[in-house]
């Protein structure tokens, strides 16, 4: 292929630019610090969408800093117009924030994210599905007092941003940031629950309850969703969607050999949904540490013949694998 010899260099090249064969794309170095400053300047949504997957397979594959993915959010999001691309990069940042940093950068690393966050909410056009989708990222994102008081304002109605209404569903996401955040009880939510008590209200308020911090918190949520087949399916699943979510993963730590005891007994007693349910919910993804990786392969190692149910441990500790190198490329990319 000779076509581009004598030719002046783009700033950034984009193969399979018309998305015409599924395969994983990466960016040769100036391309990606092209991307990660000014991804904005691409005119193409197609080709933007590209550019946003290739730089989230290259960080979770460990090809390159986390810090890189989270600068190409925070400097390229507030310019999307792509509602599912904002949606999908927003859900990346915030993985990568809890679970790809490293843990000795964490808390500071969420704490300017969340920050960053609110900002570009608070600068978005009033009323558009970009501001909305940013307070609601915001509040997965808080990890602060500050963050916990902004939450609490926006609720109450004494911060107001032009153009967000916070209906009923927004007030729930808000509570729920800070349920994360510590800055709230069980005793609040049972009060938003008594002026919501429908189904989507009692949803909501078990999101709300899966997400307080404390490790009472969470081992009240693994006991009620293990000691008892009374809890409804959909509140099974509202329960165990924010019970891996949080700002202190030590919070998790006493859980690990609990889960490991209980999963064979629970995938033979419940029925198929519910077990995967919590085969999947209730196993502690986030401490992405050693020793979940050592006790998840000595369960494999001597559970052989529950295929279904070694599938779900074995995507589960690739996962916790994978972002134990991801924390490795971080932690050597900060200290160089």
């Amino acid at each position: 292929m000779t076509e581009a010899l004598g030719q002046v260099r783009p700033e950034l090249i984009l193969i399979n630019d018309d998305d015409l064969a599924y395969a994983k794309i990466r960016l040769d170095e100036h391309s990606r610090v092209t991307a990660v400053t000014d991804l904005s300047r691409v005119a193409s949504p197609l080709a933007r969408a590209l550019i946003w997957g290739s730089l989230w397979d290259s960080t979770r594959d460990a090809e390159t800093p986390p810090a890189e993915f989270i600068e190409l959010v925070l400097g390229n999001i507030a310019h999307e117009s792509e509602s599912t691309t904002i949606r999908t990069a927003l859900g990346q940042l915030s993985l990568v924030a809890r679970n790809y940093v490293s843990p000795a950068r964490r808390a500071a690393v969420l704490k300017d994210v969340g920050t960053r966050v609110w900002e570009l909410a608070r600068s978005a056009a009033a009323g558009s599905d970009a501001q909305f989708q940013l307070v609601k990222a915001f509040a997965t994102l808080a990890s602060t007092s500050e963050h916990a008081d902004i939450l609490r304002s926006l609720r109450e109605g004494d911060l107001r941003l032009e153009g967000l209404t916070i209906d009923t569903d927004l007030s729930w996401e808000l509570l729920s940031g800070l349920a994360l955040c510590g800055a709230v009880g069980p005793g609040d939510i049972d009060a938003a629950l008594a002026e919501d008590n429908t189904s989507n209200g009692q949803q909501a308020a078990a999101r709300a309850r899966s997400l307080l911090p404390g490790g009472k918190d969470k081992k009240a949520v693994f006991d009620q969703l293990v000691s008892s087949d009374d809890t409804p399916n959909a509140i099974v699943r509202s329960l165990t969607l924010g019970y891996d979510l949080v700002n202190d993963q030590s919070a998790l730590e006493p859980l690990v050999d609990e889960y490991f005891a209980m999963v064979e007994s629970i995938w033979n007693q419940r029925t198929y949904k519910i077990a995967e349910y919590l085969a999947e919910g209730l196993y502690p993804s986030s401490l992405a540490s050693k020793n979940l990786v050592t006790k998840s392969r000595q369960w494999l190692d001597s559970h052989p013949k529950i295929p279904a149910l070694r599938r779900i441990v074995e995507e589960n500790l690739a996962g916790v694998e994978r972002a134990l190198r991801v924390q490795a490329v971080d932690a050597a990319h900060a200290g160089s």
